[in-house]
C-alpha cells in the first residue's frame, strides 16, 4: 500500500479527473490534503511517479496522467504492494521481533530502502529476511534493516548499499543517527539535534544542506544500532 498521504492524493487526482477530465492545481492538491506548502505536494507526485501509479507529461501544465490505481481506489491486483513505516509501529511491522539462533546470529526484517528525502519503500509484503549478529540488537526492543540509498550519510561511514540496523525508539539524543519521518509520510535517516523548538536534521556530507523544522512535524521511528556492508 501507499502511504495515507500519497493515497488521498492519488484519489484527489483520480476523482477530479474523471469529474472535470484535467487534473487538479498544486494549489487545489494542497488544499485538499491540508498541507503548509507545495513543497510536499511536489514530493507525494514524485513518490507516486517514481512508483508507477502516475505520469508526468513534459512541455505541457498541469498534465498529469493516472497510469494504474490500487486495490484500494479499484485498480487491478499486482504483485508488488509496498508498506511503509507510518506510526504504531509494534503492529505495523511484521516479524520485527528478532528470533535469535544458537549461533548468535538473530534475522530481522529488510524492511525497505531509505535515503533522504525519499519515504521508505519496503520490498514485498512479507520483507526477506537478513541475518545479523545478535552482538547488534540493544535490549529487548523491536530491530529491523533498511537499506540505504544515497549518499547523504557517507561522512558518517554509511554508504551508498549497505544496510543499517535500526532499534525502534520514538525518541533520540542529540546527535543520534535516526529515523525520522516528515509531516507524516516523508522519512529519512539523518542526525538527529534539538534546537529550542525545532528539529535539526543534519546530513553527513556536506553536499546536503541540513533540515530544520518544527518539533511537531518530526517523528522519530528508530536509531541506528548497527551497519552491514557487502563487498
Amino acid at each position: 500500500m501507499l502511504t495515507k498521504k500519497q493515497l488521498d492524493l492519488l484519489d484527489f487526482i483520480n476523482r477530479r479527473m474523471q469529474r472535470d477530465g484535467v487534473p487538479p492545481s498544486f494549489d487545489e492538491m494542497k488544499d485538499a490534503l491540508d498541507l503548509r506548502s507545495k513543497s510536499g505536494i511536489h514530493r507525494l507526485i514524485t513518490a507516486l511517479e517514481e512508483r508507477g501509479f502516475i505520469r508526468r507529461l513534459a512541455h505541457r501544465a498541469r498534465a498529469i496522467e493516472i497510469v494504474k490505481l490500487p486495490e484500494s481506489l479499484g485498480g487491478q491486483p499486482s504483485g508488488f504492494a509496498p508498506q511503509v513505516i507510518d506510526g504504531d509501529r509494534p503492529d505495523r511491522i511484521p516479524g520485527a521481533a528478532a528470533e535469535i539462533s544458537a549461533h548468535g546470529v538473530a534475522e530481522l526484517p529488510l524492511m525497505g530502502r531509505i535515503a533522504a528525502g525519499v519515504p521508505i519503500e519496503s520490498i514485498n509484503d512479507q520483507p526477506p529476511g537478513i541475518a545479523v549478529p545478535s552482538s547488534m540488537l540493544q535490549g529487548n526492543g523491536r530491530h529491523y534493516a533498511l537499506e540505504v540509498k544515497g549518499d547523504s550519510m557517507i561522512e558518517a561511514g554509511i554508504n551508498d548499499g549497505d544496510v543499517v540496523v535500526i532499534r525502534e525508539a520514538s525518541d533520540a539524543a542529540d546527535g543520534d543517527i535516526v529515523v525520522a519521518q516528515i509531516e507524516g509520510y516523508e522519512a529519512t535517516l539523518k542526525r538527529f539535534r534539538r534546537r529550542g523548538e525545532m528539529i535539526v536534521l543534519e546530513a553527513a556530507n556536506p553536499a546536503y544542506e541540513p533540515r530544520v523544522l518544527p518539533r511537531g512535524a518530526v517523528s522519530v521511528q528508530g536509531r541506528l544500532v548497527g551497519l552491514i556492508r557487502t563487498y
